[in-house]
């Protein structure tokens, strides 16, 4: 594991070092897209290899999984990207859309502090106890009761949580509808939500900046960030009764748990998948990329995502994303296939 996670923080500085901001509308061989920081280290490792392959040079902007479908709706951008699915509303918006998935990853539970051990365990209702408030402390009875064996410090948690509009919080609070009755009713899942508790940061750089400075923190974001931050991760509750981290294994099982792709690529949710999966993570998903179904970069588009969802999985692993499942990469393919100029 520390091999491996060095070998992670490696690859991420680089991809992290080539992302950059977004703009406006691209000139002729290049492409401009905005949207979730969540893939911002996979995009970073897709660019250079998309301009040595096709000549398109590709820039991006992590402004967070909103800020990407607002750019694509608004058309100021070539691509969005969003680890959340548009809704119907959105759909409608953005007047000749398309959504394809692209990359599969984990929101992974960070957090740092003195004396909280590694690889915590979680189940639903504590996940939901300490992001709701209820959870103020590291050794709270009902972290002990799940942490047998382990010593947990007498240190408040403070919750971090995302202030922008993003994919990730999406992620973590469709999970925990699925987990507590009482956050499905009383908060709801989106993009944003009104937080009970904690701080908000924008972006993932963000949260994870944050964390950093604050002892008996937690946050979610993506596992790569998490681990490129050395921040500790928690094993959570599958539905199979097992305490699984989110590394390429347990991310792997839960893609593997698709049995169809809705139209529009719109029902392809994995959080909390069946227990038949034992060895999957609980808190995944796959992201999105967002175009219109025509437009006058429909060629570099189709070069770039066709070249993503295909050869450029392999540059996933190093930064904890796992290759497509072929369900959905075949469901990508033939969503890209209707994009033209």
């Amino acid at each position: 594991m520390t091999r491996r996670t060095l070998a992670v923080l490696a690859a991420l500085g680089a991809a992290l070092a080539l992302t950059t901001g977004a703009g406006a509308r691209s000139s002729a061989g290049s492409l401009t897209g905005a949207g979730s920081s969540f893939v911002a280290p996979l995009v970073s490792a897709w660019i250079p290899k998309v301009d040595a392959a096709f000549g398109v040079k590709v820039t991006y902007g992590p402004i967070g999984s909103g800020g990407g479908i607002n750019a694509i709706t608004n058309r100021t951008v070539d691509f969005g990207a969003s680890d959340a699915p548009l809704t119907p509303d959105q759909f409608a918006a953005c007047k000749g859309c398309a959504q394809i998935p692209w990359a599969l990853s984990a929101t992974s539970l960070a957090y740092r502090g003195d004396g909280i051990p590694d690889h915590v365990r979680l189940d639903g209702n504590a996940v939901a106890g300490i992001f709701m408030g209820r959870i103020k402390k590291w050794n709270d009875p009902a972290l002990k009761k799940l942490n047998k064996g382990k010593s947990l410090p007498d240190l408040d948690i403070t919750v971090i949580h995302r202030s922008d509009n993003s994919g990730t919080t999406y992620n973590l609070t469709e999970y925990l509808n699925s987990v507590s009755r009482q956050w499905k009713s009383g908060i709801g899942k989106g993009v944003a939500v009104s937080w009970p508790t904690g701080v908000g940061a924008r972006g993932s750089s963000g949260v994870a900046a944050t964390l950093s400075q604050t002892n008996g923190g937690i946050t979610y974001v993506d596992v790569a960030y998490a681990l490129k931050s050395h921040f500790k991760v928690a094993a959570v509750k599958n539905r199979a009764g097992v305490f699984q981290l989110p590394g390429l294994r347990a991310i792997a099982a839960a893609g593997a748990t698709i049995l169809r792709v809705a139209p529009n690529n719109s029902g392809i949710s994995i959080v909390n998948p069946s227990k038949r999966q034992s060895l999957a993570y609980p808190i995944c998903t796959f992201t999105y990329v967002i175009v219109p179904t025509s437009s006058p970069k429909a060629k570099e588009l189709k070069q770039f995502i066709r070249w993503a969802v295909t050869k450029g999985q392999a540059s996933g692993p190093k930064l904890l994303f796992s290759p497509l499942p072929k369900l959905v990469l075949k469901a990508s393919i033939k969503t890209l296939n209707s994009v033209h100029s």
